[in-house]
């Protein structure tokens, strides 16, 4: 295991709700009392851009990593691969009841995976799994007494940051201290101008893919469906959110379409496209329809709906069914009715 430092971050609530910021400050307050942790804060992880300071700071950090956020784990973890932060998958004891231990991208078949993982492990915390602080505490104590840190992480992480081009930004995150009482002054309507410059860069609200390497196969189906360039190849011919702000902000169409459920919206309200276990993409037939039973759309469907309201107030026709739909959609279909015809009611 490497001895560097173990790092915990924590990723802020969007907006100011004071139950998410109590919680934010009692972990943060106490964890800066502990020995082995360099801890911080920043901005909620999906809002970053990828040249702000805190996205920046995160691709310094070079040890072992436990990072807190309000989403799912699965959407923390392929945010910061987003944000060019890799490591191995960390496993939690703290997880929701109905939640499976997390899957190592060399562990999970038939995905391509990422091409290279640092000596490193990332541990992904989703906050709204409990109101109670001492449960995070417990299992960020719990993680950092299996690893037996560097007895003096602040000065180590110092160390790397220094001589960056902007390490005079990335310092704030090393006084978590600083910047909790700034933000404290600044919600209180009472922060001094020193006071705000301990504080990050403001983020506004994002909305675009986040790619589980660990599911998907490369098929390409996402960038033959979305018609609005969001995504493209890297120089491995590897897929990849290549124009992120040109998605339609509430649209996931594209999670629906992708077979292997690889594509997470981590702010969306169905559990399954923000990264909770389930699936959500590939044909998915209700059969009480093929019967007259039923009046629910599939995937492909809904998916197909979503895309032509973003085409027609973009100023752009509908296509409904006639661009970007893979024929294995269609074989699917034909598969399962042919199925039916062989069945002796």
């Amino acid at each position: 295991m490497s001895q560097k430092p173990l790092t915990v971050v924590i990723s802020q609530a969007q907006g100011r709700n004071p139950v998410k910021r109590a919680l934010e400050d009692q972990l943060a307050s106490e964890l800066l009392n502990d020995q082995g942790l360099t801890v911080t804060l920043i901005p909620h992880l999906y809002d970053l851009s990828q040249n702000h300071s805190a996205a920046q700071f995160l691709r310094e950090v070079q040890g072992d990593l436990i990072v807190l956020g309000w989403l799912y784990e699965r959407g923390i973890r392929w945010t910061l691969d987003r944000d060019g932060v890799h490591g191995h998958v960390g496993e939690t004891e703290l997880r929701a009841e109905d939640s499976e231990p997390p899957e190592d991208v060399d562990e999970r078949a038939g995905g391509i995976g990422i091409p290279e993982t640092p000596d490193r492990t990332i541990w992904c915390l989703d906050l709204r799994i409990s109101e109670d602080a001492q449960d995070y505490l417990e299992e960020i104590r719990r993680i950092r007494d299996s690893l037996n840190p560097l007895s003096n992480p602040v000065d180590e992480l110092m160390s790397w940051i220094n001589g960056s081009p902007s390490a005079e930004q990335l310092q704030r995150y090393l006084h978590p201290d600083q910047m909790l009482e700034a933000r404290r002054a600044s919600d209180g309507g009472t922060a001094t101008q020193e006071q705000r410059a301990q504080l990050p860069e403001d983020t506004g609200r994002r909305w675009y893919p986040v790619i589980d390497y660990s599911r998907c196969t490369n098929c390409m189906e996402c960038i033959d469906f979305c018609l609005f360039g969001v995504y493209g190849v890297d120089s491995l011919d590897r897929i990849l959110v290549e124009q992120q702000d040109s998605c339609k902000k509430g649209c996931p169409a594209c999670s629906r379409v992708c077979p292997a459920d690889a594509i997470i919206f981590p702010q969306h309200k169905e559990a399954a496209i923000a990264g909770a276990d389930g699936e959500v993409g590939g044909l998915r037939i209700d059969l009480t329809k093929l019967f007259g039973g039923g009046d629910d759309e599939d995937a492909l469907e809904k998916a197909v709906r979503e895309r032509d309201q973003e085409l027609i107030l973009d100023g752009r026709e509908a296509v409904g069914m006639s661009v970007g739909i893979r024929r294995r959609h269609h074989d699917e279909m034909e598969d399962l009715l042919s199925n039916l015809d062989e069945l002796d009611f």
